[in-house]
């Protein structure tokens, strides 16, 4: 039971906790990356899943790794969001991978627009005493991408083998 509950549980805390990170701080924690490949590594040896399984999905972390890290040097993502990106990629292996990345990518796009929309109106003199809020009106200020990342990955990890090895019989209201 505490397996199926840490399958149903952690990776989507993480993934919300880094949003919610990036939302209020533009910011995201390199342990939520370091949890999420703990939480993987972990879940992976509880769940018995093979070594050759357990290199693919690090291929596909690593995959990401490289892309992401190219844009963050050329200065197109944070850093934050770079491995946080990864560390979802590990989780999800090449079989959802290539989903995972079109949500994230659709959830960004509507994120940067909604954001650069946002930018134009002034805000509401109630509001000015919120730094994050202000932070995030900042037109110099970049796009909190880990929001589109979570929602992406939240949006794909009900159809894993994670979600689908959940033992429901163990939630049944008697």
């Amino acid at each position: 039971m505490i397996l199926d509950l840490l399958r149903i549980m952690l990776f989507p805390a993480l993934m919300a906790f880094a949003a919610a990170s990036d939302l209020f701080t533009m910011t995201i924690s390199n342990r939520v990356s370091l949890l999420l490949i703990a939480g993987f590594v972990a879940l992976a040896g509880l769940s018995g899943m093979g070594w050759q399984e357990i290199l693919s999905h690090a291929a596909a972390g690593g995959t990401v790794l490289a892309i992401a890290f190219t844009c963050f040097a050329f200065g197109w993502v944070g850093g934050g969001d770079a491995k946080v990106a990864s560390a979802a990629a590990l989780w999800f292996g090449f079989d959802h991978l290539l989903e995972y990345l079109l949500y994230a990518s659709l959830f960004g796009g509507a994120l940067t627009l909604l954001l650069l929309q946002f930018r134009q109106w002034p805000l509401p003199y109630a509001l000015c005493g919120q730094s994050w809020l202000l932070r995030l009106h900042n037109k110099e200020t970049g796009v909190p991408y880990g929001i589109a990342l979570a929602i992406g990955a939240l949006m794909i990890y009900p159809e894993t083998e994670w979600i689908r090895a959940v033992d429901l019989s163990h939630f049944a209201i008697n």
